[in-house]
């Protein structure tokens, strides 16, 4: 029960947000007084839904058309579900099937945004873990033409990415395996920061006491490494749902959550909040922190590998999503991609 509130306007106000959430149109006191779980007269559920008015749980939004959910009203709503625990997630097998497979970890988080996004019919998200967050484990260099060379870099979060960079004459085969071997050997099992910070100091140092192959290999590691500052910060899916969920009157406030999902910083730091938690957390319209997300709900949840958490994943919704199934959905995920990097 809603610790606010006493029994009847409790569960009163459960039923308001349910069938706001299920039908989108203010619900009358008439609706509320015909569920047959309330058993109220027309004039007592109208009292209580004055009282629960005053108190800023619901509003109306025109003189006689009913009432709808507040943030507030939302918000004790959530904390319920999150409390005694949402429903069970339909598509579990599903998830495993998409998610238990072996794949790269690029690969997927990509298939982790767009399982959440089909699931729940909302915008799916993914953070990108920083690199400075994983270890490199094996880095291999092979020589192409025109002074190229691939660079081949595996990581310890079971993500392999490959890397072009220009030299300034052709190496042999012989020569980038040594190369390799000297960086291996040297860093192997390093965060990629700690490395980074490695190699400026290396490059730092006096050439006398620095053969020409050891130099090549540091100067050739910091080519390849640096590519990783410009990554995507995270992976976005099923925009288009949320053309589907809005009417016209929303067109603006559309528009410039759009231009959030292309400027990062708001959506960043809003994300960036829940690296902290271990568990499910919601923002409901203002609580995010911005205007732009005003009628918009973020579920969001942590995915670790070990003890660490790599980043985090989850929806973007209008305030009225059916919040329990979407709960569970990203909670699951959530656990499924954890275990997938685990084994990975």
């Amino acid at each position: 029960m809603g610790s606010q509130l006493d029994e009847r306007s409790w569960q009163l106000l459960q039923q308001l947000i349910r069938r706001y959430i299920h039908d989108g149109q203010p619900v009358s006191s008439k609706t509320l007084s015909e569920v047959p779980e309330i058993a109220l007269s027309s004039a007592t559920v109208r009292h209580v839904m004055a009282d629960l008015e005053q108190c800023g749980y619901v509003a109306s939004p025109h003189t006689s058309a009913g009432r709808i959910p507040t943030e507030q009203g939302y918000r004790l709503f959530v904390d319920h579900l999150l409390t005694t625990g949402s429903s069970v997630c339909d598509d579990m097998e599903h998830l495993k099937e998409r998610l238990e497979t072996r794949q790269i970890t690029s690969d997927l988080l990509k298939t982790t945004s767009e399982l959440l996004s089909d699931m729940t019919h909302c915008v799916g998200l993914v953070t990108v873990p920083k690199h400075n967050q994983v270890n490199l484990e094996h880095i291999e260099f092979i020589s192409l033409n025109q002074k190229r060379v691939l660079v081949i870099l595996v990581f310890s979060n079971n993500d392999v990415q490959n890397r072009i960079i220009h030299t300034d004459r052709h190496y042999t085969t012989r020569e980038l395996q040594h190369a390799a071997a000297f960086l291996n050997r040297e860093y192997l099992g390093k965060d990629l920061m700690v490395i980074r910070a490695a190699l400026l100091s290396s490059m730092q140092q006096d050439r006398k006491n620095m053969d020409d192959l050891m130099h090549m290999a540091i100067v050739m590691a910091d080519q390849a490494l640096k590519v990783d500052l410009h990554q995507d910060a995270y992976l976005i899916s099923g925009q288009s749902h949320l053309l589907n969920m809005a009417d016209m009157t929303n067109i603006d406030r559309l528009q410039a959550l759009f231009e959030a999902f292309k400027q990062k910083q708001i959506l960043l730091g809003v994300l960036n909040q829940c690296i902290q938690t271990d568990s499910v957390q919601i923002f409901i319209g203002k609580e995010a922190g911005s205007d732009v997300f005003d009628n918009f709900s973020f579920v969001t949840a942590p995915y670790m590998v070990g003890d660490e958490v790599l980043g985090v994943l989850g929806v973007i919704g209008p305030t009225r999503m059916p919040y329990d199934k979407v709960i569970s959905v990203v909670d699951m995920t959530a656990k499924m991609l954890t275990s997938a990097l685990k084994s990975g």
